[in-house]
């Protein structure tokens, strides 16, 4: 593989991670004539043009002849945009450089055949395994038919995600909680426990500073008995904004209707479900709506019941848990995963890809779940 499809594929995937795409995968694109740069592009939104689009109009007729460089293999049918193939065909690119075949069976191989069969030059798998990671949403959704949950924590160095009398405001730094934002901004849905609601009276929103999002994540509360506060704020910002800010409240069969009627009204869904045998929402049930809906990803905020619940049953494909230098103490204190766990080490849940990286005086340390 030569090291300069390399260098410009990796300026192609750092242009993907600027797209808030949800359920689209991220994709970037750069152009290269005579070796120089002649157009870049990437795909910002579900509903606007890809990549590759942007990157031609950028490069004009400096595309003719040229290398094209793509982060996901190039779709060839048509959906709220048109095929990427025809316009690469259309520009008359010379060779098409491929991070990662793409996993919708609309489009996985038959993006390359068109390429291929019309004369263009096509090389595969250059970076894909870092083209892979950027888009494992997309791909495990394709795959197993469930969103791709991230459990997403933050605790003290001891442990602790809050102090003995409840106070977690705030464990970890600004610049970790920018992160989260970001994090909620390109997930398809945030999803918490009553409890932790109750607790934090969180918005589950994405807010960035100078950041105009395209869609907000469907905020989602776990409540099996409908105890969400009209007053929370959480609903508020349901109430005052249905269409942008929707709230998606999963109770079960059992649930008061009375309290159902004084929550339903225009952004806000109850959505009743199976319980379990201890009386809670059946997560997999929930998991499966969501997948229903075309949701890729979920980013679960929750606390230590709803995080053991959601592991035990082996829902979550990977932890992200953010390490403040700090110190809380107690022995009441919570901690980020409750239930009975397990009893002997060797049967404790382990995470592999391993990534580690610091945001502000925090350190972040995620994996995934084998």
């Amino acid at each position: 593989m030569p090291d300069i499809d390399k260098y410009w594929m990796r300026i192609a995937l750092k242009l993907a991670k600027q797209g808030f795409t949800t359920p689209n995968p991220m994709v970037g694109c750069v152009i290269v004539n005579q070796g120089e740069l002649a157009g870049q592009g990437c795909h910002p939104a579900a509903g606007q043009p890809h990549a590759e689009v942007f990157a031609l109009r950028q490069a004009g007729e400096k595309a003719r002849g040229a290398t094209v460089y793509v982060t996901l293999e190039p779709c060839c049918h048509y959906g709220r945009t048109p095929p990427c193939t025809d316009a690469l065909l259309a520009a008359k690119a010379a060779r098409v450089v491929i991070a990662s075949r793409d996993a919708d069976p609309r489009v996985k191989n038959r993006g390359i055949e068109i390429l291929q069969a019309a004369g263009i030059e096509v090389t595969t798998g250059v970076l894909e395994e870092e083209a892979l990671w950027l888009n494992r949403d997309f791909f495990a959704w394709h795959n197993s038919g469930r969103p791709y949950l991230t459990l997403k924590t933050a605790m003290t160095l001891d442990g602790k995600t809050a102090t003995r009398t409840g106070d977690s405001k705030w464990i970890t730094s600004s610049s970790a909680r920018k992160q989260v934002h970001q994090m909620r901004a390109r997930s398809g849905a945030v999803m918490t426990g009553i409890g932790t609601l109750l607790a934090d009276n969180s918005r589950l929103d994405a807010r960035l500073t100078g950041v105009a999002l395209p869609r907000q994540p469907l905020r989602i509360v776990v409540d099996s008995r409908l105890r969400t506060p009209l007053r929370s704020a959480a609903v508020a910002l349901a109430n005052k904004n249905p269409d942008t800010h929707p709230l998606l409240i999963a109770t079960t069969c059992s649930a008061s209707f009375e309290k159902e009627q004084a929550l339903a009204r225009p952004g806000i869904e109850i959505l009743r479900l199976p319980a379990e045998e201890d009386g809670r929402v059946c997560l997999p049930a929930l998991l499966n709506e969501l997948a229903s809906r075309k949701i890729i990803s979920v980013l679960a905020e929750c606390g230590s019941r709803l995080n053991a619940s959601l592991i035990q049953q082996q829902l979550v494909q990977e932890a992200l848990v953010f390490i403040a230098p700090k110190i809380a103490g107690g022995e009441n204190a919570p901690s980020p995963v409750g239930g009975e766990g397990v009893e002997k080490m060797a049967q404790a849940w382990q995470l592999q890809n391993l990534h580690v990286k610091r945001f502000g005086p925090d350190i972040a340390l995620s994996g995934q779940l084998k």
